[in-house]
């Protein structure tokens, strides 16, 4: 696209072109169609190399070699680690059926084959991917439970106090939601199928489809022998190159690198938007260009009809203004303890988003972000 004329090898372990992995929780379970990330002209257009169904198995950096899981071996001048995310588990879930989580194409088709015979559903973990698939489970008609260890959903990212606004979603929708209780064990059929989820607590949830969205961790296990710095993903300086090694970047969810936003601070951000940014950062240094300005991390979640849309980074300051609710244009802003806004939350409300995204790259204070209401206090 911006005239690199050398040949670009892609190696991806799934089998399908590439798609956007948001939609997985969201529209694709709906729908049964994975969101193609290039339209095919476009990816033909790009005259790539293109090697799917194809594992990326070992890294040999001083020989400049990847090593495939089919015996194959790929030389590069240059390295771009691309390798994402893993999701957690459960201990023994992966051999139980009707356990999934949710991370590729594959487990989306699995999960909306499974929701089409309306089983009873629990959900294990209360966060973005958790909540989705309720949404998700609810609009197929099935009788939903989630069971969340934190007292209060999102609470580590976004407070309290915004965190029981977003959850009251599940209520208002008609989910069992269970907080302040974690998952103990599986129970199962005589044929070794999930048949219920037991609780902290020693209560029981029956259920057919159980769904495990506790997080995930960096995929740099085929990394192991490699030498590369490992630590909460692969380690970067600010232009991506991982530390050491001039010919090897790396970008995306598995990333850590010190952000510009935040003094440097070395950050793993696994959102949609950091890997765009990601791509137009190592793209500028591959053809001498301009590093791209850093952005504030951005996500949004879809949920019962509400689209919930957070910037920057609310953990860092603390809730300043809350106004509306989560069903009528909630808003939350976040400062740093000298008033200067560091996060928000938009619900329903793109406006509002692109206020406090404004906000925060210029410093502002949050006295000067008209929500409606001021004064939220802590939490």
């Amino acid at each position: 696209m911006h005239g690199y004329a050398g040949t670009i090898t892609l190696v991806g372990e799934e089998v399908h072109p590439p798609y956007d992995k948001p939609p997985l929780s969201k529209q694709h379970l709906i729908t049964g169609t994975p969101v193609a990330l290039v339209a095919p002209d476009d990816l033909a257009a790009l005259d790539l190399d293109l090697r799917l169904g194809v594992r990326a198995s070992a890294l040999d950096p001083q020989a400049r070699i990847v090593h495939l899981a089919d015996g194959g071996e790929l030389s590069y001048a240059t390295l771009v680690i691309a390798t994402g995310v893993r999701p957690r588990t459960l201990p023994g879930a992966e051999s139980i059926a009707g356990v999934h989580t949710i991370r590729t194409a594959d487990d989306a088709a699995a999960l909306r084959a499974a929701l089409a015979k309306q089983p009873r559903v629990v959900v294990v973990g209360g966060g973005f991917i958790g909540s989705e698939f309720a949404s998700a489970a609810r609009e197929f008609g099935c009788d939903v439970s989630i069971i969340e260890a934190q007292p209060t959903p999102m609470a580590a990212v976004l407070g309290p106090r915004v965190g029981a606004a977003l959850s009251e979603l599940h209520r208002l929708n008609g989910v069992n939601l269970r907080t302040g209780v974690s998952f103990d064990h599986f129970e199962l059929t005589a044929s070794g199928a999930v048949a219920g989820v037991v609780c902290s607590d020693g209560s029981s949830l029956p259920a057919e489809l159980v769904v495990v969205g506790i997080g995930a961790v960096p995929a740099t296990e085929w990394l192991a022998s490699s030498g590369l710095p490992l630590d909460n993903g692969v380690a970067c300086d600010d232009s991506l190159h991982v530390l050491g090694y001039d010919d090897i970047y790396a970008v995306g969810d598995v990333a850590s690198w010190p952000h510009g936003l935040y003094g440097g601070r070395r950050l793993r951000i696994e959102h949609w938007t950091n890997a765009n940014e990601h791509a137009a950062i190592v793209a500028a240094g591959l053809l001498g260009g301009p590093l791209p300005a850093p952005q504030p991390p951005y996500v949004w979640s879809d949920q019962y009809g509400h689209r919930i849309q957070i910037i920057g980074r609310p953990a860092d300051g603390e809730l300043v203004s809350l106004a509306g609710a989560v069903e009528d244009h909630l808003t939350a802003v976040f400062a740093a303890p000298d008033g200067v806004v560091v996060g928000g939350v938009a619900v329903d409300d793109p406006r509002m988003l692109m206020t406090l995204r404004k906000a925060i790259l210029k410093g502002q204070p949050a006295s000067e972000v008209p929500t409606g209401q001021a004064g939220a206090g802590r939490g």
